[in-house]
């Protein structure tokens, strides 16, 4: 995996609003694979910070904890980001 994957990939795990199968859709990587990555990228502190977010009833990491009317994996407002495999679509 490039730089360039793995900058992609933190950042959408980052996001709030992306959901894990949404990084297992465009790399390939499990949501226990994609923890594993933000693991050995990022600081201890900063990965227990993000593990707590994930795993408190703010984040919509998981789908099981969105809302059904959510369908998508990105907002309909966003650009094409450059990177994004599903934007080039």
């Amino acid at each position: 995996m490039d730089i360039i994957d793995k900058d992609r990939i933190i950042e959408m795990a980052w996001e709030d609003r992306t959901p894990f199968e949404a990084i297992t859709f465009q790399f390939g990587l499990s949501e226990a694979e994609t923890i594993k990555l933000m693991r050995t990228e990022l600081k201890r502190t900063s990965f227990n910070l993000w593990r707590k977010r994930v795993n408190s009833g703010v984040s919509q990491k998981h789908l099981m904890k969105r809302s059904p009317d959510i369908e998508r994996f990105k907002c309909t407002r966003q650009t094409a980001i450059s990177m994004n495999k599903i934007s080039k679509r």
